[in-house]
């Protein structure tokens, strides 16, 4: 395995090369939140609350650190001023379904009312559905504000019998789903 050298926080890694940003900040003892991380997915960023600052040479972007190979002589800031205020945008944008996370960003309220409460569109469910259970009743309709999780014809059967997903759910959505009209059943 090849092995690569940068910088986390003031800190020298040596990290393997291609692995996720994430997982070396988070192996060096950095907290990175993120919604939409779980161990057995393939990483999405569709949270983007994972954001970190990357400055290569003297160009400095942020980047969503699930989806970012680490990559030699980089430089890597796990939190400053303008990460802390895109992630607190992020969680007033998401609120009431972030939860725990929006605690930790320092988030308790938002400026912005939410069009589906139940759901962040984090897509756990979604892709657990897909790649895990490879069941695939379950994807996004819309876009913009205009998105939502919906079920395939058929689908809202076989998600009452599985439940895989259910437990991952931050905002606690896919369990209560099956009441609620904030998830789209094209089958019905």
């Amino acid at each position: 395995m090849k092995t690569v050298s940068l910088e986390i926080d003031g800190k020298k890694i040596v990290a393997e090369e291609g692995a996720s940003l994430l997982d070396v900040a988070r192996t060096a003892g950095a907290h990175i939140p993120t919604l939409c991380s779980d161990k057995d997915l393939a990483p999405s960023g569709h949270c983007r609350l994972c954001l970190v600052e990357v400055q290569k040479g003297t160009r400095k972007r942020l980047v969503a650190s699930c989806v970012y190979p680490v990559e030699g002589g980089i430089s890597v800031k796990t939190t400053t001023p303008q990460l802390d205020k895109n992630r607190k945008l992020i969680m007033e944008l998401l609120w009431p379904t972030a939860g725990k996370v929006a605690h930790e960003c320092g988030v308790t309220s938002s400026r912005f009312e939410s069009a589906m409460p139940d759901c962040n569109l984090c897509g756990l469910c979604v892709r657990y559905c897909n790649e895990v259970a490879h069941k695939n009743v379950l994807y996004f309709k819309g876009r913009g504000v205009e998105r939502r999780v919906a079920f395939v014809p058929g689908g809202a059967i076989e998600c009452d019998s599985c439940r895989q997903c259910w437990g991952l759910c931050t905002g606690g959505f896919v369990v209560h789903a099956h009441g609620q009209a904030a998830l789209e059943r094209p089958d019905e």
